[in-house]
């Protein structure tokens, strides 16, 4: 079955490639005096390659009541061979059946996003009776005002507020946030986040079709099917061109022969060489070989493209969002700072600290675990008595003494204000979130932890600032820590505390602003705002939402990526326009010369196919 569904898939892409192979059988018995054969597998070429377009084009003509160049094309394929010249009219097919054929299973890639999204989404709750009995229901069936039991490492069913027991939640898949949040009662979960390590009861304050997660997927939707301004005016463009065109055709096979005394097989003659001079079977090539060469280009440099209209609009941006947390920044916590008092060394705090961390499952008690290993390579010690209060911290003895890991509500009162007051002020402006350790005298340090910029970003951005491009961080984080990592990567702005509508707000602001603006993030909350920016880029570790919402994607995480595609872009753009050019300058004078008499079929068809092989080979410089 999968290898079925792989043909169908591709079954336009294969018959092109059919096409064209019957093309060049044709071609050898031809030039082996089987003439009859030989037509014959050109009229099979016709049919195998020019069947998807023709059909496409027949439709989009009846429903649209307008013509389109799918139309002009097979036109053009019947005049040729109608006078004879088979081979030309069956390479005008073939050349555009293979580049429809890949716009096609470029379009089907990226459609596949919604469906990755929505399989994060919980499909079944447990709901409470109100005799407080447990019951297994769908998400849709849900209410507001049901109550709904969440336990520790399930995914939260729907948006709601606690209203028994606390927990640390993990909210990345809607704030980007890399550290958990503590969550209490009366404070307000999203469905689609994971409770880490406590039971809590919710009750819903939301129903399932006006969840946060669910605005995520409804923002993707409506992003994707809106058309950009360079489809509608290609769009435009197909329908006046292909009436133009035609309309002097007809003109061509009447008005010569009383205006100008031309004989009923000139006329026709010349009328012919029009349709078939006038294809634009050298546009299309002037675009599709010099995009799939700079496709394949950046793919050999890890960046992936996933169409050429998406590697054309980065020539154009003035400004590049980011996201921050495994964007800029690693996307996991690491211990940056240790301070301890008097009587105890860095060695032993950590060696006590990580011994109780690492029967917690906390991101921050794993960083600190991972830390002391890596540093002192120590064996930790077995804790007892061990006890975690959700959303505080953890209790446990080692050595014989009671100890207590956590942020600062947790230790005495005032303690933990006095302790190091100035330098913890310093470490909570730079966004760092700190754990305090406490014996059952007094505090013997911290440990301060933070998600480290990546070592690339601060090159990245200067590059692009170097190239007058604007950059902007959009975070769910604390303004505190938004401006610190701001400062050490170089950012020109940041926007901080934004869900995932915000972003999708402050990113069209942005537009209104630059017009132009690019958006590069790797989480699920991402999505939306990939899908609303002129071009999305994801990194290449980044979620399969991220990867399939956004245009281009960078494959080994590396963000000096962006100003190589940018520099791609702006080569591509200048051989295409390039190539336009001259293409439409070769048209314009085969169709004069046909006009004036001066040329016949076979120079017109040389001319016209001359020009495709030269705009064809000018694209493909950008392999280089």
């Amino acid at each position: 079955m999968p290898i079925i569904h792989k043909i169908t898939e591709h079954i336009e892409l294969i018959a092109a490639f059919f096409s064209g192979a019957l093309i060049l059988l044709a071609w050898i018995f031809s030039k082996n005096g089987f003439d009859s054969l030989s037509i014959g597998l050109y009229i099979s070429a016709f049919l195998i390659g020019g069947f998807a377009k023709a059909k496409e084009g027949i439709e989009n003509t009846i429903k649209d009541k307008d013509l389109n160049v799918e139309m002009l094309m097979i036109f053009a394929a019947i005049g040729s061979a109608i006078i004879g010249y088979w081979a030309e009219g069956a390479i005008l097919i073939f050349i555009f059946a293979l580049s429809g054929a890949l716009e096609t299973y470029t379009m089907n890639k990226s459609k596949r996003e919604i469906s990755s999204l929505m399989s994060l989404q919980p499909e079944e709750a447990l709901r409470l009776t109100k005799e407080g009995e447990e019951e297994l229901v769908t998400v849709s069936s849900l209410v507001v005002g049901d109550h709904i039991l969440v336990k520790p490492g399930e995914r939260v069913p729907a948006d709601g507020e606690i209203v028994r027991g606390a927990t640390t939640i993990d909210e990345a898949a809607i704030t980007g946030e890399a550290i958990p949040v503590t969550k209490n009662v009366n404070d307000d979960v999203f469905a689609g986040t994971v409770n880490l390590n406590g039971s809590i009861v919710v009750e819903i304050t939301k129903p399932s079709s006006e969840t946060l997660f669910q605005k995520i997927i409804t923002l993707v939707q409506t992003a994707q099917s809106e058309k950009s301004p360079s489809q509608l005016f290609i769009e435009k463009f197909e329908g006046t061109y292909v009436k133009v065109v035609l309309l002097v055709v007809v003109l061509m096979m009447f008005l010569p022969h009383y205006l100008l005394g031309w004989s009923w097989t000139e006329t026709f003659y010349r009328a012919m060489i029009l349709l078939v001079v006038a294809s634009p079977c050298a546009l299309v090539a002037s675009i599709t070989p010099a995009t799939l060469a700079a496709i394949t280009n950046g793919a050999k440099h890890g960046i992936l493209f996933k169409g050429g209209i998406h590697l054309e609009k980065l020539a154009s941006l003035q400004a590049i969002a980011f996201d921050k947390t495994g964007t800029l920044t690693r996307g996991k916590p690491v211990v940056t700072d240790v301070i301890v008092a008097e009587g105890i060394t860095e060695e032993e705090l950590l060696t006590i600290a990580a011994s109780i961390e690492s029967h917690s499952t906390h991101p921050l008690a794993n960083a600190i675990v991972d830390y002391t290993k890596n540093k002192y390579n120590c064996k930790l010690e077995e804790p007892t008595l061990f006890k975690d209060i959700a959303g505080w911290g953890i209790e446990a003895t080692v050595y014989n003494k009671q100890w207590k890991l956590g942020k600062k509500g947790f230790m005495e009162k005032n303690e933990a204000e006095a302790f190091q007051g100035t330098i913890t002020k310093k470490l909570a402006s730079e966004g760092k979130s700190i754990v305090y350790v406490r014996d059952e005298q007094r505090i013997q340090g911290l440990i301060a932890l933070k998600d480290t910029v990546r070592d690339i970003t601060k090159q990245a951005i200067q590059t692009l600032r170097n190239s007058n491009i604007q950059t902007i961080m959009l975070t769910g984080d604390s303004t505190k820590t938004a401006e610190a990592i701001a400062m050490e990567s170089g950012i020109d702005e940041y926007i901080a505390e934004c869900l995932p509508e915000n972003k999708v707000d402050h990113l069209k602001k942005l537009q209104a602003k630059y017009k132009d603006v690019c958006m590069v993030g790797d989480g699920i909350n991402d999505a939306p705002a990939l899908a609303t920016a002129n071009v999305g880029i994801a990194m290449g570790e980044g979620t399969d939402v991220a990867l399939e919402t956004a245009d281009i994607v960078l494959m080994k995480n590396d963000l000096t990526k962006i100003s190589e595609a940018i520099i791609l872009s702006k080569r591509m753009n200048k051989i295409i326009k390039q190539n336009i050019v001259f293409s439409i300058s070769v048209i314009m004078l085969l169709i004069a010369s046909n006009f004036l008499q001066l040329l016949d079929l076979p120079y017109g068809v040389i001319g016209h196919e001359g020009s495709t092989i030269l705009v064809i080979l000018n694209g493909l410089r950008l392999l280089k």
